[in-house]
């Protein structure tokens, strides 16, 4: 009953994602985001399974992201960091160019880079006027040994917002003769032949998440979190559950405390709003959030036994699902998954 929650990773539905993904837009190479270790699923496993599946582009966020990144994969397939770094030539390490003072420190070394435009977000890459100040000093790029220009949407899940088609209109305009381009991360990806280009970036969509909000999700589900009942209890009409007895039983009920809380990253603001699966019965969480515990309703389930496992995401609860109840998105959802759940990954 002690045990930890067990967060399953189905290493085979994620190359079947990437795979899918690849005939989403015909043509064009398909990399795979691993910032915040796959999402938090973890890249050590990850990783080799979509480098031997053919996977040949990899990006991270962090320089020590990367670092550790090739330690996994070894030599050959490129590994981008978005956040960008100072010069390093002593890595195998490719980094993203985000301004012209990145241009200028990395000028001359001859080491392959990304060069990122911002085309609407404001957020990373050169803003209009150092593109501008760029274009006229070409000389800069010279001594770079440029492998791709990027940018990066800002409201691709919304296929109506009109940035979608000013950005990608300022992206196709920036002449970089000779040099691939990335356009589309996961939602791009399913805007149209407009917004495909020589290297597709999908993350969210590799772990299962929906790429397409407000429709049936295309992607293959990729993990299974499940924490243990604890306790059992039974209750009558009247009795408050949790702190501040923000939930009251209206009969004679049954509640599973189970060994997981916003600690684990399960958030609080799911207070009231949450649901998990007992035996194929979707149960209600009841009460509020604890640091370490949830309490469900199991009255209408199969009755269970202390140390039986409640399935808090997978079989019918999805991360899209639970974020979009706790007020978020399922990125969040994925990425606050807290070190105390025991990690397995299944081919």
């Amino acid at each position: 009953m002690g045990a930890p929650g067990v967060l399953t990773v189905s290493l085979g539905a994620i190359v079947a994602n990437w795979r899918f993904l690849g005939g989403v837009q015909p043509g064009q190479a398909v990399a795979a985001v691993m910032k915040a270790d796959a999402y938090g699923l973890g890249a050590e496993a990850i990783a080799p399974a979509l480098r031997d599946a053919g996977c040949a582009h990899f990006f991270v966020a962090h320089k020590a992201e990367g670092l550790a990144l090739r330690e996994v994969l070894g030599p050959g397939p490129m590994i981008a960091v978005l956040n960008g770094f100072s010069p390093d030539l002593g890595c195998d390490i490719w980094p993203v160019l985000n301004s012209l003072a990145d241009v200028r420190a990395w000028a001359g070394l001859g080491r392959p880079a990304l060069l990122q435009l911002d085309t609407g977000m404001a957020r990373l890459g050169l803003p209009p006027a150092e593109q501008r100040q760029l274009a006229g000093e070409p000389g800069l790029l010279a001594g770079i040994d440029l492998r791709y220009v990027m940018t990066h949407m800002a409201c691709a899940d919304e296929p109506a917002h009109p940035l979608n088609a000013i950005q990608r209109d300022r992206f196709v305009a920036a002449v970089f003769p000779g040099v691939k381009r990335s356009l589309a991360a996961s939602s791009a990806m399913f805007l149209g032949a407009g917004f495909a280009s020589d290297l597709a970036r999908p993350g969210a969509a590799l772990y299962g998440l929906n790429p397409t909000p407000g429709h049936k999700n295309p992607m293959q589900p990729v993990v299974t979190l499940e924490a243990p009942i604890v306790q059992l209890r039974e209750i009558t009409a009247g009795t408050p559950v949790g702190y501040g007895a923000t939930w009251v039983a209206k009969r004679d009920s049954r509640i599973a405390t189970v060994a997981a809380g916003y600690a684990d990253g399960y958030l609080r603001s799911l207070s009231g709003q949450g649901w998990a699966m007992l035996a194929g019965v979707r149960v209600p969480l009841v009460g509020r959030v604890s640091m370490d515990l949830l309490t469900f309703d199991v009255t209408d389930a199969p009755r269970p036994n202390p140390g039986d496992r409640v399935v808090l995401i997978g079989q019918g609860v999805s991360a899209d699902d639970l974020g979009l109840s706790a007020g978020t998105i399922g990125y969040e959802m994925l990425t606050g998954l807290g070190p105390r759940y025991r990690r397995v990954w299944v081919a």
